[in-house]
């Protein structure tokens, strides 16, 4: 099993902060709304959800937990954990209710050793509630915080997830050695670079989540030049994006880093792409062709991918035949851009905007009446007559998507969770 490293988001930068961790080697990241709590009001459940839009990775809410409602409030949002502290102390029952709801294993409680009298027996009396894992939280001055993680590992089968101000490599895999934990939290608000942490962990005989190429570079069928050519494709939209080459070096480093870098031709040089223009690609995937001779990069772009401002190197079209190229999910997405754009931009004489003007309840009567013509259609022999009225059911239900804020996004990443 892999050691986690579960870098905190900067409150103030949390969705740029969400975005980089998720492509530069987190396995988990944490939005610890620290304030809601202390300012009394609710977690912010719309930051959570355009973080969890947007990120591919796990992501721990924090923070404005009081009752079983906040935290199902945080899940729908998205969140794959939800993490109480003084909810849990303030109504121990709560703890109990949202792992009988929700299931143990996405309720982390917090233990701070600065509050906590007996970090020990109060661990204890969490398991017995329900808690499925445990955030043993410290400032880098308390004493003895190393001995107290191993008897509550020692006294309580509980995934554990130690903290540290640490930015250091060698810092962070020291703690995760000597603890034994699970996961280590990162509570410095800086940006690192999660993937050279691994290295170094790994370095240290810690099992981490990494890049491992299946087959070795030496196995390559390489140019005269000793080089292989690198298919470069944006991991969620198919788009190529770029063709570059790499040699053993070159290939290793992107293993090693996450980060594409390929060998230049033209200056006889390593080049990690973005370096200089911050458009790196961070690595997805890489597969290897049946002859062994070229690559295929699945990356996430950072920017664009072509040095003259396009977002793909292949923009000269040279030749072609008229094709049917219509994507089912692309018409899904198009559709709904243009029922926002409609709501945020009204059109005289439009449909979509009567519909707006007269609210929700007109919504959902036009999504009841179009879901029962469905049915009806249904009973019909025609299936020319069940395609229209599927039609309108979609559009109407699209309206009511964004009128209440949830996205074609949303949709699929719930139905994928449900895989």
């Amino acid at each position: 099993m892999y050691k986690k490293i579960i870098p905190c988001l900067d409150l103030n930068n949390a969705l740029s902060m969400a975005k980089y961790y998720n492509d530069a080697g987190a396995d988990e990241i944490a939005f610890f709304d620290s304030k809601a709590t202390k300012e009394g009001r609710e977690a912010d459940i719309a930051t959570i959800k355009e973080i969890c839009k947007n990120v591919d990775i796990p992501l721990i809410a924090c923070g404005g937990v009081r009752r079983l409602e906040d935290i199902k409030k945080m899940l729908y949002a998205g969140a794959s954990k939800v993490c109480m502290k003084s909810a849990a102390i303030n109504t121990p029952e709560l703890v109990t209710e949202a792992a009988d709801r929700f299931g143990s294993e996405r309720i982390i409680v917090t233990i701070d050793f600065n509050e906590c009298d007996n970090p020990v027996e109060y661990a204890i009396k969490l398991k017995e509630l329900g808690a499925g894992e445990l955030l043993l939280l410290h400032n880098n001055q308390f004493p003895d915080y190393i001995d107290i993680v191993k008897q509550i590992r020692q006294k309580v089968a509980l995934p554990i997830i130690v903290s540290s101000y640490a930015t250091e490599g060698d810092l962070v895999a020291d703690m995760l050695k000597e603890t034994n934990a699970e996961s280590i939290s990162l509570y410095n608000l800086s940006q690192m670079d999660i993937m050279e942490m691994k290295q170094i962990c790994k370095a240290n005989n810690l099992p981490m989540n990494t890049f491992e190429s299946s087959v070795s570079f030496d196995e390559f069928k390489l140019n005269d030049n000793g080089l292989i050519p690198c298919i470069v494709q944006h991991y969620k939209t198919g788009e190529v994006l770029m063709m570059a080459y790499m040699n053993k070096e070159s290939f290793e480093m992107t293993i090693k880093t996450g980060r594409m870098t390929y060998w230049s031709r033209s200056r006889q040089e390593l080049w990690i792409k973005g370096e200089t223009s911050g458009h790196f690609q961070f690595v997805k995937s890489l597969d290897l062709d049946c002859d062994k001779d070229t690559l295929l990069a699945k990356v996430s772009q950072v920017g664009v991918a072509c040095h003259t401002g396009s977002p793909s190197c292949f923009f000269t079209n040279l030749v072609k035949k008229e094709y049917d190229d219509t994507n089912p999910l692309k018409v899904f997405e198009e559709e709904y851009d243009i029922i926002v754009d409609r709501k945020a931009n009204p059109k005289e004489g439009s449909y979509t905007n009567y519909l707006f003007d007269k609210g929700i309840d007109k919504i959902l009567k036009k999504v009841g009446e179009e879901a029962t013509e469905i049915v009806i259609a249904a009973k019909n022999p025609d299936s020319d007559e069940i395609k229209y009225e599927i039609s309108d059911f979609l559009y109407h239900l699209m309206v009511l998507m964004v009128e209440r804020g949830v996205s074609w996004t949303d949709i699929t990443k719930e139905l994928a969770d449900r895989r």
